[in-house]
């Protein structure tokens, strides 16, 4: 038996094996209809609810020139962003630590960190499917007009990915069990939500407020797709905001995470 299976070990490359996990890790994703239906579903059926309420159709006075039905569609999208970053990717993240899981890869090919990528690059296509679904379904349902600086939108949406999921590694790297990360991200995710603008989009925010909002990870992304979405060059300080997120939350992920 040792004899047949070191020649099979030694043929299991890292990078054959970081392939191998992907794989293995979206057999298992695609079993979870309750992550897909939160991240992919959910965030777009809030959307259509709140594009059924007559006043989300007008164009009223709070922003002028737009109705607040256009205003929700990065709402939307950072809704999905959060369901993916914190409420599902640390518990299944905390639940392969708990269970031993990644201490065992540790005397294979196979790196422990290759999970925690296949689960943020998962996690990340999914809420960027669900971000295709809002916007086409804005167009199609309500006339919610295509994001008109393209370039300027994806960039922001990139950033954005990036930062709600290095935010989700930090919850990961600090929560020691499954059930710590379901407390955890249920604290994180209303006040990320209420950055973002769900209840009160920034844009109409007291001035000290809005200022709050659009320096935390959540309100930068919020005003850059918004400025994007109308035509105009996402800010400087809204994509800087995000890009430094990124930077921090990566770093101390990196910092305090452990494999066992």
């Amino acid at each position: 038996m040792s004899a047949l299976a070191t020649p099979t070990r030694s043929r299991l490359t890292p990078s054959r094996a970081d392939g191998a996990v992907f794989k293995a890790e979206l057999a298992l994703f695609r079993r979870e209809p309750g992550s897909l239906f939160w991240i992919m579903i959910f965030p777009t059926g809030l959307f259509v609810v709140l594009g059924t309420i007559p006043v989300f159709r007008e164009v009223g006075e709070a922003i002028p020139g737009m109705r607040l039905i256009d205003v929700y569609v990065p709402i939307a999208i950072l809704t999905s962003l959060l369901m993916a970053s914190v409420q599902a990717m640390p518990p299944v993240i905390t639940g392969y630590r708990e269970q031993g899981i990644l201490r065992r890869m540790s005397t294979t090919p196979v790196r422990p960190a290759t999970v925690l990528g296949a689960q943020m690059a998962l996690h990340g296509i999914a809420a960027l499917v669900s971000a295709a679904l809002t916007i086409s379904v804005g167009a199609l349902a309500f006339d919610v007009p295509l994001p008109k600086q393209g370039l300027g939108y994806l960039l922001a949406l990139a950033l954005s990915v990036c930062a709600a999921l290095s935010l989700g590694a930090l919850l990961s790297a600090l929560s020691r069990t499954s059930k710590a990360a379901n407390a955890v991200g249920a604290v994180a995710f209303f006040p990320m939500m209420f950055s973002a603008g769900l209840w009160m989009p920034v844009q109409t925010m007291p001035d000290m407020l809005g200022r709050i909002m659009e320096v935390l990870p959540f309100g930068a992304a919020s005003q850059a797709l918004s400025a994007a979405g109308a035509g105009d060059w996402p800010s400087l300080t809204h994509l800087g905001a995000l890009a430094l997120w990124t930077v921090l939350l990566t770093g101390a992920a990196a910092r305090w995470f452990r494999w066992e």
